[in-house]
């Protein structure tokens, strides 16, 4: 796709602005390409200021290829957790570790690679939108809704289901998350892309320079391993450790249940996820949530689910929902009440949500992007 030249200079140019700015230093300043970005990308306009500007930005950032670009994105824009109050130089050496190189090499080169990959991204939105068409990656097409509902009939009764579209570390006021992992309940490091590394990052406490004073979640699977015997070997697929939220608490976040999904590959950094060692987890999850909820004041009701073995666990967006809500679906069945949430990251993930829900069978799969 041909970028309009003039459009574009101007989006870098207010990006940088935002790089310096911060995002809690938004209100009051200039930004007209990107406040016309995100209305025409079908920002609400009933928002706080500086609002569609972030929702915008977490869009465009969320096409981002998964890994080192997106994360040094997201720190540069101060849209990882903990860093919209964060001064600019803190946010820029931290982008730059993620590259391995020098600030003033990050400045120069990376930077501005990053932030007109962003720029990029905000055009393709803006556009799609406006022509009513998919994004580049065939399944984010126009509105920045971050939130849906979904009515499905179950067992003679009708269930509301909550639908959130925007990155995990954003959900607010809701019990129970559900975190994926290997058999080893071992963490990925904090700066990596994916839903427990954003867990981990969300529920550890920082420092005003983004130094990190307590890092509770390894911590708290370990004791868990210890206190059930599994320490040093791996658990059966399907088995969920129940930890503390750390700093998500702040938000609404009570617990994290971190579900063994992922079985390694021997003599490889790939894993394999099956589609009943997921279900079986859910089955879990939702058993170790009726265990728990008396435990806690007021009671433990809502739970929210990601794309369990969606990316790099190979399963398309339907294959994995369909074996999440065949267990949610049947402990709805047995007349349970539990408040059923979806964490997904576009809204192609959230249309297969509605799909499958409904008993909808696509003609085919769609497979995850992100």
């Amino acid at each position: 796709m041909a970028l309009p030249g003039s459009e574009y200079s101007a989006l870098l140019a207010e990006l940088k602005e935002v790089r310096r700015a911060g995002l809690v230093r938004l209100r009051g300043r200039a930004l007209p390409a990107l406040e016309a970005a995100a209305e025409a990308a079908g920002a609400p306009p009933a928002r706080p200021p500086g609002a569609p500007i972030e929702v915008l930005l977490r869009r465009a950032v969320a096409r981002l290829d998964a890994g080192t670009l997106r994360s040094a994105a997201e720190y540069s824009l101060g849209l990882a957790q903990g860093t919209r109050d964060w001064p600019a130089s803190s946010r820029r050496a931290r982008a730059a570790s993620l590259y391995g190189v020098s600030v003033e090499r990050f400045r120069k080169d990376q930077e501005v690679m990053v932030l007109g990959q962003v720029a990029e991204h905000i055009v393709r939105l803006a556009a799609d939108a406006e022509t009513g068409t998919a994004g580049v990656d065939g399944v984010d097409g126009g509105g920045l809704g971050t939130h849906r509902t979904v009515e499905v009939r179950t067992a003679g009764r009708t269930v509301r289901l909550t639908v959130h579209v925007h990155p995990v570390d954003l959900l607010r006021d809701v019990d129970v998350i559900v975190s994926p992992s290997n058999v080893h309940f071992a963490l990925p490091e904090a700066y990596k892309s994916s839903v427990a590394a954003s867990l981990r990052r969300a529920a550890a406490v920082h420092g005003v320079t983004g130094e990190v004073l307590a890092d509770p979640l390894p911590a708290e699977l370990r004791r868990w391993a210890e206190l059930h015997g599994t320490s040093g070997r791996a658990v059966r697929p399907g088995t969920v450790a129940a930890t503390g939220a750390g700093a998500l608490e702040a938000q609404g976040i009570r617990r994290i249940y971190h579900a063994a999904i992922a079985v390694p590959r021997a003599g490889t950094n790939d894993y394999d996820v099956l589609p009943t060692d997921v279900t079986r987890a859910v089955s879990r999850v939702l058993a170790v949530l009726a265990e728990e909820h008396r435990r806690h004041a007021p009671p433990l009701r809502s739970v929210c689910f990601p794309l369990l073995g969606s990316g790099r666990g190979g399963l398309s967006y339907e294959v994995s929902l369909r074996a999440v809500w065949g267990a949610v679906e049947a402990e709805l069945a047995r007349g349970a009440h539990w408040d059923v949430h979806f964490v997904v990251r576009t809204p192609g993930a959230a249309a297969a949500v509605e799909r499958v829900a409904a008993g909808i069978r696509p003609a085919h799969d769609r497979r995850p992007t992100g």
